[in-house]
């Protein structure tokens, strides 16, 4: 893509709709943010404002802790995350596509679904060696039970007749499945990713409060404990740009696993 090509099209995105609405959002929002810390809106008043969250944030990207405890943060949930794709995905297909297999491992799967994976940290704290794998075995937990499902479901949406069709006409168990039902559950993979990756950050901040040492998480409570109000925003905007980044790398994962979505 040549330069003139590339100023092209920043400068179609800059005056498109999409991106105006944006900006207003975020423009109002920082001027409901100086309102409120100004005290003209109703409990508000104890908000530092946006000039002194932005000093704040200054001081902060000065020092190797921030930095640190984004890295932390992030090798957390990576670790996490891909942990739970990696055993998820197969787990859900086998139970959407094998009855005897979910038969023997849906119960139990539904017995541990509902627990909360802050209640996991106690005993992960006492199974694993150290708190940095414990902390990532929370963020597995995290995400692990969202991938099963929207997995699950998407091989369970899939219709009888695709199936059908495809056995009537010579094909084997292995290539109905290569052929129709994994291509056919990417969608439900990918939308448990996006669902998961969320999750995933929330569960390693609660964690990284409780039990971790470093992180995001433990910078904004070290910040609360401190009664630096301005430090609790700074990592709470942290983590919010942490997950967006994070949520966007996966979309782009994601539009690479379905290419059909830029024809239609």
């Amino acid at each position: 893509m040549s330069g003139a090509t590339f100023g092209v099209k920043v400068r179609k995105f800059v005056v498109s709709k999409h991106f105006t609405r944006g900006a207003l959002a975020v423009i109002g929002f920082f001027v409901l943010w100086q309102a409120g810390s100004m005290g003209l809106l109703p409990f508000m008043d104890a908000i530092p404002t946006p000039v002194t969250v932005a000093g704040a944030f200054w001081e902060f990207m000065g020092t190797g802790k921030y930095w640190q405890s984004w890295l932390d943060s992030t090798l957390r949930v990576t670790y996490g995350f891909v942990a739970a794709q990696i055993l998820g995905i197969p787990l859900g297909l086998g139970m959407g596509w094998n009855r005897n297999f979910k038969d023997f491992t849906y119960p139990l799967f539904e017995l541990m679904r509902p627990i909360p994976p802050l209640a996991w940290v106690p005993v992960s704290i006492l199974f694993w060696p150290t708190n940095e794998s414990s902390i990532a075995f929370i963020t597995f937990i995290g995400a692990f039970f969202t991938i099963v499902v929207n997995v699950l479901g998407g091989v369970s949406a899939i219709p009888r007749q695709l199936v059908d069709a495809a056995v009537s006409f010579g094909a084997s168990p292995r290539q109905v499945f290569w052929r129709i039902v994994l291509p056919a559950t990417i969608p439900s993979i990918v939308t448990g990713m996006m669902v998961g990756i969320g999750i995933t950050w929330n569960v390693v901040i609660a964690a990284e409060m409780i039990a971790g040492n470093t992180g995001l998480g433990r910078l904004t409570w070290e910040a609360y404990l401190a009664g630096h109000t301005p430090g609790i925003i700074v990592g709470m905007i942290s983590i919010g740009v942490a997950g967006y980044v994070s949520s966007m790398a996966v979309k782009v994962i994601g539009d690479w696993l379905m290419p059909w979505k830029k024809v239609f």
